[in-house]
């Protein structure tokens, strides 16, 4: 899909195995039923928001409404890209990078799924490659944030091949109960010395006004 309006919709990053973009109408389908299928095993909460504690349709419906509203609250000061992620051609998850005043700040922050028969093939990290590869490469970001909670060894083992360092610890209320979560940060120079997964972006130069920003060089 394309749209002279929404220019985001021809932005792709691809990777030797996958493909991330924005999801239309039928992929947005996709997407919601691998989120209705699953994202972790039962009695797990990785999320800090706990939007997979419900039924698989209603887990389909939010990640629906989750994508829509990202396109519906676009800024350039604050936005949120949500991308569907293939392997070979099949939606396995989906990869966002999200930031406010990004024009000033260079910095932005991930998050991500996979499907459950997806998990534990190397995916979650060519993801983040790719997402990361957007952020330095095409962006210009200065640094790269996430967070996991501390029983969540896939996501902070992924963080650690890619470089990410410790930043310290933060508190979540999820459920009423108080989680642990490792704040971490991914700095231009880590991710230069750690970069293993070939990426490629298309279709960004269309794109760039609405990251807010157009017209300013990425640092070197």
């Amino acid at each position: 899909m394309t749209s002279r309006y929404w220019p985001l919709y021809g932005l792709r990053i691809t990777t030797p195995r996958l493909e991330l973009r924005v999801p239309d109408g039928p992929l947005l389908d996709e997407l919601a039923d691998v989120a209705a299928g699953g994202v972790h095993e039962e009695g797990e909460m990785p999320f800090s928001y706990p939007w997979t504690d419900a039924t698989p349709a209603q887990r389909g419906r939010a990640t629906l409404q989750h994508v829509l509203g990202t396109v519906a609250d676009w800024r350039p000061e604050k936005w949120t890209l949500s991308l569907a992620v293939l392997h070979e051609g099949t939606v396995v998850g989906r990869q966002d990078l999200a930031a406010s005043d990004f024009a000033v700040t260079r910095e932005a922050e991930t998050g991500s799924w996979l499907g459950l028969p997806h998990q534990g093939q190397g995916i979650g990290t060519e993801m983040r490659a790719a997402v990361a590869h957007l952020a330095f490469e095409g962006l210009g970001a200065r640094y790269l944030t996430s967070a996991a909670m501390t029983d969540n060894p896939r996501s902070l083992g992924v963080s650690r091949r890619l470089g990410y360092r410790p930043d310290g610890m933060t508190v979540a209320a999820v459920s009423g109960r108080a989680r642990a979560q490792h704040r971490l940060r991914l700095d231009r120079d880590a991710w230069q010395a750690h970069r293993t997964v070939e990426a490629e972006v298309h279709g960004l130069a269309p794109c760039r006004e609405m990251f807010g920003t157009a017209g300013n060089e990425p640092p070197g």
